[in-house]
């Protein structure tokens, strides 16, 4: 007998109460991990007191708005990152009619949020902070850099390539599947965000790459992993995007992941990253994703599995 149907109603509620809650618990422990990592590599912002006299004035307010940051992180780690975990497994219609075009930009307002409020909470009131302005928010989420235009076309070399190893590595971990007998866990049609978004109007599609380009690298890139380290930003951008439920996808974004978080690591600033991310978002939705489509519907040439299951994994 199934299990949901061996299950009382109270069992099912509290299955349902455990999967809803456990986002939530997860994004608190992730929090507390970060807090951590950041004062013990010395990136606690002046303004959380750290620095202060125990007891005093300026060190209850600095916990404070320490504590008030934390709570802005919990937030969005909680709605943008791990809450696709509460559904994983489970059949979920999306009504993709009823989204508005600025409904696919509220998660990066989120996120850019958030690191004015940790910047805001952070330095203001702190000596210098009048001074600094832009430049102590440039400073803080690895924006600085003495060449701009040099980091962008790194970044857009970089990019390209990176597209190239992705795909490659796709193809290579889906024979791979295929050969072991895996290849029920290979794709047979896109999520049905994929062609939703590809057929949005071309000025909708850049945006949404340059989005997701500037604010995922300041969040992930620029803000986590100088704090939490490259494996750990890696694996919550991962997390970001598992509700696509779909392995092999998830391998080509962790791919993608680790790929950006190096080249922030050569480069010392996270430019070179949102070139390569923005280029790479850019090609799959304007051009990639289209023509896999096209190349995969009713009618068009057959492809082996693994093959297909990889031109349908592109469009991250």
């Amino acid at each position: 007998m199934p299990d949901y149907v061996s299950r009382s109603p109270l069992e099912g509620a509290t299955v349902t109460a455990l999967m809803l809650a456990t986002p939530g618990v997860l994004a608190l422990l992730t929090c507390v991990l970060f807090d951590q990592l950041t004062l013990r590599k010395g990136l606690m912002p002046p303004g959380f007191g750290g620095m202060a006299e125990p007891g005093s004035r300026a060190f209850k307010l600095g916990v404070v708005r320490r504590s008030l940051a934390l709570t802005c992180l919990w937030g969005v780690l909680w709605i943008g990152v791990f809450s696709p975990l509460a559904t994983l497994g489970q059949a979920t219609e999306l009504d993709l009619s009823s989204i508005t075009t600025p409904q696919l930009f509220i998660l990066h307002f989120l996120f850019v949020l958030v690191l004015m409020v940790w910047y805001v909470l952070g330095f203001a009131g702190t000596p210098g902070f009048g001074a600094r302005g832009i430049h102590g928010w440039v400073a803080q989420f690895g924006l600085r850099t003495p060449s701009l235009g040099r980091e962008l076309a790194i970044g857009l070399v970089v990019g390209v390539g990176a597209w190239f190893v992705v795909v490659m590595a796709l193809m290579a971990f889906g024979l791979l599947l295929w050969w072991v007998g895996g290849a029920e866990l290979l794709p047979t049609e896109p999520p049905a965000m994929v062609p939703w978004i590809a057929a949005l109007p071309v000025v909708v599609r850049l945006l949404v790459s340059l989005s997701a380009g500037v604010v995922e690298e300041a969040f992930f890139r620029g803000f986590l992993q100088p704090r939490m380290g490259i494996v750990l930003a890696t694996a919550l951008f991962v997390l970001a995007h598992a509700s696509y439920e779909q392995p092999l996808m998830l391998v080509g974004i962790t791919i993608l992941s680790l790929i950006y978080g190096l080249l922030v690591v050569w480069r010392q600033n996270i430019w070179p990253a949102i070139a390569a991310h923005t280029l790479f978002d850019a090609m799959q939705l304007l051009i990639i994703i289209p023509w896999a489509l096209n190349l995969l519907e009713e009618g068009g040439p057959e492809f082996p599995l693994p093959v297909a299951a990889v031109l349908m994994s592109v469009g991250f």
